[in-house]
Order: structure tokens, then C-alpha cells, then sequence
């Protein structure tokens, strides 16, 4: 089992299966919502449990998906895609080691200039 949370702790979550593979997502939605790229893991609905939920907020980012958030501290958290099974986690939200190493990154052609980037097994400019 791993846990994660927010950085103020109003938000809480265990995760009671396998962590995806890290992604880092280079896409300008992305990159405006955390100030950098996002690097996330996933995990399937089933197996993610929101412990404290006092205030996570949803936000509609596109017509197929939405991210969540905590109203208190800001923090990222979620990406949810429409009608699927599985939420991204942002991987800095898990405490302790996550286990789970760093596949690729996507949305390269939109990365900023002020970053390089590195790691991964593949680069795609797009999704």
C-alpha cells in the first residue's frame, strides 16, 4: 500500500495496488497548472482511496478530462480521463519511495525553454 496527500494535509489517499510507470507530461495545460512539467503514476479506481477529501475540488481542464486539486494548499493531484478506469497521480504526492521509475515523456514539443529534458525510455511530441 502506498499513501500520498497534499502539502497542508486536507487531502489523503492510499493506493491498495500497482503504481503505473511515471510519465512526464510536457503539454501547456500541464506546465500552467504546476509551473513545470507533471510528472505523474496511475492507479486504478478500485484501488484508490480518498481517506480525507475536505478539500479536493475538481476542475473541468477539457471536454475529456478533469484534474483535481486541494482548494487549501493548491497542491495537484489528480488527472482523470471521461470513462476511465484508472486517476493519475501526481508522483510528488506519494509519501515515501514510490516504486514506480520513470517510463517517458509526452507532449515534448511543447516542453518549455528553460528545462532540458532527461530520463525515460521514449520522448513522443505528442500523445
Amino acid at each position: 500500500m502506498k499513501t500520498g496527500s497534499c502539502l497542508c494535509g486536507a487531502v489523503k489517499y492510499e493506493v491498495h495496488g500497482a503504481l503505473r510507470p511515471v510519465i512526464a507530461c510536457h503539454c501547456i495545460q500541464c506546465r500552467k497548472q504546476t509551473g513545470n512539467y507533471w510528472s505523474s503514476t496511475a492507479a486504478k479506481d478500485s484501488e484508490l482511496i480518498i481517506t480525507a477529501d475536505r478539500s479536493l475540488k475538481w476542475y473541468r481542464s477539457s471536454d475529456e478530462a478533469k484534474r483535481g486539486f486541494c482548494q487549501e494548499c493548491g497542491s495537484v493531484l489528480f488527472w482523470k480521463r471521461d470513462g476511465s478506469k484508472d486517476t493519475s497521480i501526481t508522483a510528488g504526492t506519494i509519501d515515501g519511495p514510490t516504486g514506480a521509475p520513470l517510463e517517458g515523456h509526452i507532449f515534448c514539443e511543447s516542453a518549455g525553454d528553460y528545462y532540458e529534458i532527461a530520463g525515460g525510455a521514449y520522448r513522443l511530441d505528442r500523445w
